[in-house]
């Protein structure tokens, strides 16, 4: 028998809009669904909007929705006072991984998660531990962050979300500063990970390698959602 938390969308997005402080128009009355387990392309120009909702799913930006609008997670409504649990279901990767990476060793970024959440030993290096060798960075706990390739350096962010034990993860360009190697690698992981993975990309080739369905934005405004298939071969977009 499925459970309900089973049959429950990964992220609905319900009428969301946002404007900027300068009045200017950022988000236009998106609306979409994620099932679990689904892996989904956002496309578009820069400054469509992308990375504005990217933010919304973790309640990163303050909540200007339209008035009947809802961001959901798992079920749970992106508001503050669920913000703790909403965001230990879901991880978020920067473009720079550098904006994630603070710690001093691979190991103790890993860590830091985990130990929020109030993790200890010998648990925690069981964590740490799985998430390295998910991440393809076994061996490599005691090196320097300053010290990875930028490849590296993409796998440890997600190595600290997946030891968070996120089962959403939002990815925001994740390709786009990698050589062919680093973006083989991150690629195939993604392939691997068996998550909700929804990601922000300029990069179509990556799209069509990991992800099955993408959604189209363009000023604010979702203008199409479709099959990966689908989409690249329409014409008019």
């Amino acid at each position: 028998m499925r459970t309900w938390l089973e049959n429950v969308n990964a992220i609905e997005v319900r009428h969301l809009s946002y404007s900027f402080a300068n009045g200017a128009d950022a988000l236009k009355d998106i609306s979409f669904t994620v099932a679990q387990g689904e892996r989904v392309g956002i496309i578009g120009p820069n400054g469509a909007g992308k990375s504005t909702l990217l933010w919304h799913l973790n309640g990163l930006l303050p909540e200007r929705h339209l008035k009947n609008s809802a961001v959901t997670i798992l079920g749970m409504p992106v508001v503050p006072a669920n913000l703790a649990p909403v965001r230990a279901k879901i991880g978020l990767l920067f473009q720079n991984p550098d904006d994630q990476l603070f710690c001093p060793t691979v190991w103790e970024d890993v860590a830091f998660g985990p130990q929020q959440l109030g993790k200890r030993e010998p648990e925690l290096s069981t964590i740490v531990n799985n998430a390295l060798n998910k991440a393809g960075l076994a061996g490599l706990g005691g090196r320097s962050t300053q010290h990875l390739s930028q490849g590296e350096k993409h796998r440890a962010c997600l190595a600290g979300v997946l030891a968070c034990e996120a089962q959403i993860l939002v990815l925001d360009e994740p390709t786009s500063d990698l050589d062919p190697r680093g973006r083989r690698e991150v690629v195939s992981l993604l392939r691997q990970l068996h998550l909700t993975q929804i990601i922000a990309t300029h990069d179509l080739e990556f799209v069509v390698e990991v992800c099955s369905r993408v959604i189209v934005i363009d000023s604010g405004t979702v203008i199409a959602d479709d099959a990966v298939s689908e989409i690249l071969n329409d014409e008019e977009l």
